[in-house]
């Protein structure tokens, strides 16, 4: 997987997304949706993932080279997390689960 160099497209794609999360939890906190309890924590677990994705794909750029591809794989599998928790929220909110 290193050598693919994935790490600087999970940088930009997971910051990309954590903005993504803190429009979606802000525009629940003012529109004062008191039920959406669910939406709130799947949105904060998947900001939690984006932003550990984005400071491992970090890490992954500035460490030496025997470290690139641990800290590569880590933030791969905590993207891939991130975006189930995003998907989650994002069915939460199409299929009016939470009214």
């Amino acid at each position: 997987m290193s050598g693919n160099n994935n790490f600087p497209h999970i940088l930009t794609a997971s910051s990309t997304l954590l903005g993504l999360c803190f429009v979606v939890l802000t525009s629940m906190h003012v529109t004062n949706s008191r039920e959406a309890s669910l939406i709130d924590e799947f949105t904060a677990g998947a900001i939690i993932m984006f932003m550990a994705s984005s400071i491992l794909s970090y890490l992954s750029m500035r460490s030496l080279k025997e470290a690139t591809s641990k800290y590569e794989k880590i933030a791969d599998v905590v993207f891939l997390t991130g975006l189930i928790f995003l998907f989650v929220t994002t069915m939460l909110i199409a299929f009016n689960v939470i009214k």
